[in-house]
């Protein structure tokens, strides 16, 4: 019963860090990114107040979308935000995650797709040749750079003799730096900023070529799970880099190791935006050849080196 309680608290909390503060986070990158621009910029509570907006508005369906597809259109942004908020239980915010005993590394990728062929269904339902633009490059970004996480996630699995995510933060704490370890979170940053939709890589939205691409039609409540959606994935792939790629110092105590991921989360989250702001877009092609050429022949290096124990 004890143990019950235990998880459900630890849930509670993950949902609440990792999605009900996720706008919050959004919101200090949105003024961080305004203060680089050198303007004053929305106040850090604005998406919040976005969301409640939305939330607020009438749900349209496009003209277009009938019978199969108006479905697939309706359910999408549940599908979509459900995935993130389970895939949120799996993330280790400091120690083992609530659901360590009924998913490992391999639950939290599917997951993850799951939220993103969420964004695609949604786009193709909406009937728009924008959306289907945005729709088919989302597929692309999917099969580049997706695979790129996954295969440094499975490097540190290999490293550690498990898929599970309390293994993999133990064995990383106690091994320290490795040659595995080292390459392998190069691999998983290189991945990060197109993984969280920033430039170079907003590619599927586009908003000054494709006008939001799969999102084009979308208004109201969807689009608000949709936003919830990708701001909390924001907050996901951070506390994976710096919980499971770099989870030192160890033996700090539960308090104090969750305040320090803050910090280093938040370092990482203003490298992504400072890149965000630095950098302008690239072409779908020149996405797809820097993940399928280069990021993932760096990830598959590390794969290699910790199957050889390194």
């Amino acid at each position: 019963m004890a143990q019950t309680i235990e998880i459900i608290g630890l849930a509670i909390v993950n949902l609440v860090v990792l999605v009900g503060l996720a706008p919050l986070a959004d919101g200090l990158l949105r003024k961080l990114r305004a203060t680089l621009h050198s303007r004053k910029g929305p106040p850090i509570t604005q998406p919040y107040i976005d969301l409640l907006k939305l939330l607020g508005k009438e749900d349209l369906t496009p003209q277009g979308t009938v019978g199969f597809g108006a479905g697939v259109w309706a359910v999408a942004p549940i599908l979509g935000l459900g995935a993130i908020m389970v895939a949120a239980l799996f993330v280790p915010l400091a120690g083992a995650p609530p659901l360590n005993f009924a998913g490992d590394v391999i639950a939290l990728l599917y997951l993850l797709a799951l939220a993103t062929v969420a964004i695609t269904l949604g786009g193709f339902a909406s009937g728009n040749p924008y959306a289907y633009i945005g729709a088919s490059r989302e597929v692309m970004m999917l099969l580049t750079a997706e695979p790129v996480m996954a295969i440094a996630l499975v490097a540190i699995a290999v490293k550690a003799h498990t898929l599970t995510f309390a293994g993999m933060i133990a064995s990383q704490g106690a091994v320290g730096f490795s040659v595995s370890g080292v390459i392998a979170t190069i691999a998983f940053l290189l991945a990060l900023q197109a993984n969280v939709g920033k430039l170079p890589f907003d590619i599927p939205e586009a908003e000054t070529e494709i006008m939001g691409g799969p999102f084009i039609e979308r208004s109201g409540p969807g689009l608000a799970l949709f936003r919830l959606a990708a701001q909390a994935k924001t907050l996901i792939f951070g506390f994976l880099l710096v919980t499971v790629f770099l989870p030192w110092p160890t033996h700090l105590g539960l308090p104090l190791a969750t305040l320090l991921n803050f910090v280093k989360v938040a370092v990482v989250l203003v490298l992504v935006e400072i890149a965000n702001v630095a950098n302008p877009r690239l072409r779908i092609d020149q996405a797809m050849v820097f993940y399928s050429r280069i990021v993932v022949f760096v990830a598959v290096v590390a794969l290699v080196f910790a199957a050889l124990g390194a």
